[in-house]
Formats: structure tokens, sequence, C-alpha cells
């Protein structure tokens, strides 16, 4: 078996899924919608990536044409993992970077492995984004000293960019938690964790937090900056209208 895991730079709402691959979906793990037919197993993650299963890869482009999606595009991040069925297996499954095996291809078994893998893509969208931003806050900081009041609201603007990938990245990923479905079977939670292991996912998502933190820490600094500016402007200001103040005063007490 073949998979394929895409973020999509537009996302796909279920029913166009559902009319353009002739499957129904119905209600996955973590919120995500998952469904098959003879050829495929499709499942939608939350957080906009699209896993697709299938024995041929053949049946995987002509899904992705049928969704009007080119391998061809730009920027467009993807990963793929085989499957292989061993009903002689002597565990229920193994996990290597290279490939998974599994004893059985059973739906859930299909959709924990499309969640990590769905996962790890998404999670390297957010560390594009990331390393955009720290380039972008490096800039930031290396033009401190000609940073200028007027461009507060810019840096407000990354600052906000900032917290709503925080938001999103620990909101939709779904990494703090294990899936609820996992708290109730124990041979699913033990796949998830060893494909999470094998993607380095947990690993992952502390590295791009830690950039989360030194950005923001590099924005706060250039805040204080700014605002340290401005409270010298400020006091600038007093200082010249009391200095105005004195010499129109002594202007009249001399006429």
């Amino acid at each position: 078996m073949n998979l394929l895991s895409l973020y999509l730079n537009h996302p796909l709402t279920t029913a166009t899924v559902e009319y353009a691959l002739d499957v129904t979906l119905v209600r996955g793990v973590e919120n995500g919608y998952y469904g098959k037919n003879d050829l495929l197993h499709v499942v939608l993650a939350p957080f906009g990536v699209l896993t697709l299963i299938a024995e041929e890869k053949k049946e995987i482009l002509n899904a992705l044409s049928l969704l009007t999606i080119s391998l061809d595009s730009q920027n467009l991040i993807t990963q793929d993992y085989p499957i292989y069925i061993n009903p002689q297996l002597h565990t229920l499954f193994e996990v290597t970077n290279e490939a998974i095996t599994l004893r059985e291809a059973s739906i859930l078994n299909l959709n924990v492995i499309a969640l990590a893998i769905s996962q790890s893509v998404g999670l390297e969208h957010y560390e594009k984004r990331l390393d955009t931003l720290f380039s972008q806050s490096r800039r930031i900081v290396e033009s401190i000293h000609t940073f200028s009041i007027s461009r507060r609201s810019h840096l407000m603007q990354f600052a906000k960019r900032l917290a709503l990938t925080r938001h999103d990245m620990v909101s939709n990923l779904l990494l703090l938690d294990k899936p609820n479905i996992l708290w109730d079977n124990e041979d699913a939670e033990t796949l998830y964790i060893r494909l999470a292991f094998i993607l380095e996912l947990n690993d992952r998502h502390e590295i791009a937090l830690s950039k989360l933190s030194q950005i923001k820490e590099d924005v706060m600094l250039v805040m204080d900056i700014i605002n340290h500016k401005k409270s010298e402007f400020l006091e600038w200001i007093i200082i010249i209208l009391i200095g105005v103040e004195i010499v129109m005063g002594v202007i009249d007490f001399i006429r």
C-alpha cells in the first residue's frame, strides 16, 4: 500500500472531497474525517492536511487529479510512506524510517497512521512559517538602532502574526495531548506513540515552540526600546515646553 499526505494551500470541504472521489466521509480521529471505497482510503485532518492511501500509486495520482491538485506546485508540502501488510508478522506492527508493516490493515490502524503523518506534514508547514518569522525577527533586531516610533504599528502587526502562529500550531496540530480514541485502544496508542517517535513529532514541536519564544523575546526587546524612545521624546517635549514658558515669563517680567 502507498500513503501520501499533503498540506492543502487551499483547504477542501468535506463535500468537495466526497463529490470528487465518490466517498462518504464520516467523523474520524480528533475531529478529522475519513472515508473509503474499493480503491482509496481518504483522511481529511482538521488542520488542512489530506492523506490518501491506496494499493497503487496511480490511484492516488488519479484522486489528486480529480481534486485538481498538482504535485508539481511550488511550496507543496508532502510526505509519503509505504505500508506493507504481513499476516505472518509476530507483532501487530513494525515501524521504521523506511516503511510501516502491519499484521492487518484495519480502519483504525490506517486512521492512526494518517493522523501521525498528517501531523508531521502540518508541523513542517509551521516550521517553514517560523523560519520566515525568525528571519524577519533577525532583520528587526539588526535594524534596532534605526527603528523609529512611526514603525511601531508594523511591529505590532508582526507580533500579531507571531501570536496567531503560536495559537494555530498549539490548537490545530493537537500534539500536546494524545488523541482521545487512543485512551480506549492500547494497540492503537502504541502504534501512534511509535510513529510519533519515528517522525520526531514531540522534539520538533518543542523546537518550534522554542523558536517562537525566542522571536517573542526579540519583539519584546524592540518594543521596550521603542517605548523608551517614545518616553524620551515626550520628556524632551515637556522640557522644551517648560523652557518656552520660562522664556516667555522672563520676557513678560522684563517688559
